[in-house]
């Protein structure tokens, strides 16, 4: 334990492996010293990236030649029942010193915070005393694994309360209050380094969470029509890749009026602008055209240089577009936007965008092979020459269908806009449409056990065993955003197979996806 009048040691906040956004210090020789609990209370916004809620987080420290330095960090969010608090903590640990030890350098000591706002009626101190047993839970798990827990810190309601204090009375009890935010030495360094902290995970979700207005229904109504006209024409094998050519057409003209929009400032004004530059029924178009896997596996080539920015608002767009039952059809564009962000470096979004597309729909292949790349700290490169070589393939192999041709003709010269750019708009502003029936939503699966595509009211030309009845569908489809990294459920999902839900009336649902 660590005595709060004395230093808890330098610690340069350096080598993390690629896992968090506090990174560049090191490549301006920046050592950040960290004397007091203060300190390090001030420092949990600068080595997550942005500011946790209701979160344990543990941080593993390194010694070198004496000194001490962050190493990896990891977050989950506090359970709601207090019976899953061991479980949780013994998560947590296991899990940050086996990565830790994966990249090769096991941490000889944590850091151990527990951050949680006050609920109604309750003050800061009441979250202090009802979180004990979880930072003594946090503890305990890490010292299970040889790795002591050197302090302890509980952030609630803007103060900080220590439960490794040696001394009786050394922390008052009503906390310590924290910094004014930016004015500490790491946030000076932070500063310099080019290091800017977001906000909270909550915020950031929100910009991929569908829409709950009334422009919400006008959009379901604008998928239900795009399925009835799109989702037999891909299931078809004769009309399937020209419908791709106009789903990529499409979305290549939509990132080029992205890229072309005025900017404006603040990610809500922006999103709302990218919001009003994008139609119901284009977006409805773009979405079930990205069910099929290799169209969403050629639109995964926009990731890099001037697509890059505008691609990755168009997916977030997209998502936010998976209105109501069409939630669990927000699986592609989340993963498309996790994959474009984790290659432009930024690693919170595309953690946050991954686990919400398997929040949608926990069985998407692609999903969870770069949501465990991207937490395993691989080097996205290898990905990204894949994806250069098939699309450099496929611009040799054919010229591109007549409707794709003329969507490149038709879009407006952007040399001179500015790629990414934020742009404004008066919003949504959509009328009310009122009326939809009821609707279900079913998958088609074959008599081996593999899903099938299939043209609605066919029978694929093979029958099921009499009596026999399709497997039930995957985990009720969640909405996107409702689990984090500890929430994710996945399954292991069979490389190859195809998952279809095809409505054989107006009146059902369309999903289908291959997963390979």
């Amino acid at each position: 334990m660590t005595n709060h009048s004395e230093t808890t040691g330098p610690f340069e906040n350096s080598d993390i492996s690629g896992r968090e956004p506090f990174t560049d210090l090191s490549a301006h020789d920046t050592q950040v010293t960290l004397r007091t609990p203060a300190e390090l209370a001030d420092a949990l916004p600068y080595l997550l990236g942005y500011r946790p809620e209701d979160s344990m987080v543990l941080v593993a420290l390194h010694d070198r030649e004496g000194q001490g330095r962050f190493g990896g960090r990891a977050r989950l969010g506090i359970p709601a029942n207090e019976e899953d608090w061991e479980a949780a903590a013994r998560q947590l640990a296991q899990g940050l010193v086996t990565g830790s030890e994966r990249r090769g350098a096991r941490p000889e000591q944590m850091v151990a915070y527990v951050c949680q706002e006050p609920a109604p009626g309750e003050s800061g101190r009441d979250v202090k005393r009802r979180l004990e047993r979880l930072a003594h839970l946090l503890r305990t798990q890490c010292g299970d694994l040889d790795v002591p827990v050197i302090e302890a810190l509980c952030i609630s309601d803007g103060r900080f309360w220590s439960y490794c204090c040696p001394i009786e009375g050394c922390c008052p009890e009503d906390g310590s209050p924290m910094g004014l935010p930016g004015t500490s030495v790491l946030a000076a360094a932070a500063t310099y380094a080019g290091v800017q902290v977001r906000g909270t995970l909550r915020e950031l979700r929100a910009r991929l969470q569908p829409w709950e207005t009334t422009a919400a229904l006008e959009q379901e109504i604008a998928l239900d029509a795009a399925g009835m006209s799109l989702v037999p024409r891909i299931l078809d094998e004769g009309s399937r890749a020209e419908v791709a050519e106009e789903t990529l057409g499409l979305a290549e003209q939509l990132i080029r009026r992205f890229a072309a929009a005025a900017p404006v400032s603040g990610t809500h004004p922006a999103d709302l602008r990218d919001d009003g530059l994008l139609t119901h029924d284009e977006a409805a178009t773009l979405i079930l055209g990205l069910q099929d896997r290799t169209t969403r596996d050629r639109a995964a080539v926009w990731m890099e240089d001037d697509e890059a920015a505008p691609a990755l608002r168009l997916w977030r767009a997209l998502a936010r577009r998976c209105v109501g039952p069409y939630g669990e059809h927000a699986a592609a564009p989340l993963t498309l936007a996790g994959w474009v962000a984790w290659s432009t470096g930024d690693e919170l979004e595309a953690r946050e965008a991954l686990a919400m597309a398997l929040g949608a729909d926990p069985d998407y292949l692609f999903a969870r092979l770069l949501h465990q790349a991207c937490n395993d700290g691989i080097d996205p490169e290898s990905i990204r020459r894949c994806l250069r070589a098939g699309r450099a393939q496929a611009e040799s192999a054919a010229e591109p269908c007549p409707e794709r041709k003329a969507a490149r003709a038709a879009l407006p010269a952007t040399e001179d806009a500015t790629p990414g750019a934020s742009a404004g708009a008066d919003g949504e502003g959509p009328e009310e449409i009122r009326g939809t029936g009821t609707r279900r939503r079913r998958r088609v699966r074959s008599a081996d056990g593999n899903d099938a595509l299939r043209a609605p009211g066919s029978t694929g030309g093979r029958r099921r065993p009499p009596g026999s009845r399709p497997r039930p569908s995957a985990a009720a489809s969640a909405r996107p955003g409702s689990r984090g990294h500890s929430g994710t459920r996945t399954r292991a999902a069979e490389p190859g197979s195809t998952t279809t839900s095809a409505a054989p009336s107006g009146s059902d649902r369309h999903k289908f996806q291959e997963e390979g």
